[in-house]
């Protein structure tokens, strides 16, 4: 992208840094300064940084947006925002402070289809919603194997929390409403985090909710997300690549769009003023909410959990 710039780097591991800046010389841009951790890097490039774009495992999201967003510095982070409630209200506040943007590297909440599902259905075009269905699965236990993601202590999550953070995202955005309850059952199937799980839940505009998602799939990732009105059925991909429109009367509308380079180019956009914000703070919070009662609820082998309303 000729408009922007990749002016400094922080790793904990040098080797990643080095293979990163001959990437960007490779590419023709300038090599980006190294530092070893990102107060430095403010400290050394504050005054000359428009944003930061965050990719630290799950774990540290909430931790590093912070020193980020303190600093007064717009910040696009990677999925999922943070890994509990709690975190998303302490970003929230500093937010609230600084005026930084956040924007949440969802292709899927930045979707121009699944805003314009999102917008059609709050119009009413679709009916009543009565009930969603979404499934999402990848060979992700042996595809990550041995690797971050499969230790709880800086995933926050097993395959629910990773890939199937692109499902419960998708969903909340389409749908437009907090869950007011959950029930949830997990599989580690011998790993130290889930790779199966099944949710029921529900909306607190009240319809219904089913998600599963299966992390030892024998083919590569995929997803099928079903929303069931009283005048039409909309399937659609958890990325928003794609989407299926059928009506009462068997008319059939599909489409389809590319979403590799979404998140940079929205940020870029939601900063100019140019888009709305359809991945924010709020939307992180609103998954965190849901995510926290799936493990409160998987942890007592399904039983029902309220989940309480947050506001920013």
């Amino acid at each position: 992208m000729p408009d922007v710039a990749i002016v400094a780097i922080t790793d904990i591991c040098a080797e990643a840094q080095d293979r990163f800046s001959r990437l960007c010389v490779e590419a023709g841009a300038s090599k980006p300064v190294s530092f070893g951790d990102m107060r430095s890097l403010l400290r050394g490039f504050g005054n000359e940084i428009d944003a930061v774009y965050l990719a630290t495992p799950h774990a540290f999201h909430a931790r590093d947006a912070i020193i980020v967003v303190d600093a007064g510095i717009d910040l696009l982070i990677e999925k999922p925002m943070v890994t509990s409630v709690a975190e998303a209200l302490e970003l929230a506040g500093v937010c609230r402070r600084t005026g930084s943007t956040v924007v949440v590297a969802y292709q899927g909440g930045l979707s121009p289809l699944v805003h314009d599902l999102k917008s059609r259905s709050a119009a009413g075009e679709f009916g009543e919603l009565l009930g969603v269905s979404g499934s999402i699965w990848e060979n992700w236990d042996s595809l990550y194997a041995g690797q971050w993601k499969q230790e709880s202590e800086v995933s926050g999550g097993g395959f629910m929390f990773d890939t199937g953070a692109h499902l419960m995202s998708t969903v909340l955005t389409i749908a437009d409403s907090d869950f007011s309850c959950v029930a949830a059952f997990m599989d580690r199937r011998g790993l130290k985090v889930d790779v199966v799980t099944a949710v029921a839940a529900r909306l607190s505009s009240g319809p219904l909710v089913t998600m599963h998602a299966v992390g030892a799939a024998p083919f590569a990732c995929a997803s099928n997300i079903s929303f069931y009105f009283t005048a039409a059925t909309v399937h659609v991909d958890a990325w928003g690549r794609w989407r299926e429109i059928v009506t009462a009367d068997g008319a059939i509308e599909r489409d389809e769009t590319e979403v590799i380079d979404n998140p940079l180019r929205a940020f870029m956009a939601i900063r100019d003023g140019r888009m709305t914000n359809h991945s924010s703070v709020e939307d992180g919070l609103r998954l965190a909410g849901l995510w926290d009662a799936i493990k409160a609820s998987a942890a007592k082998d399904g039983e029902r959990v309220l989940i309480e309303k947050q506001t920013l």
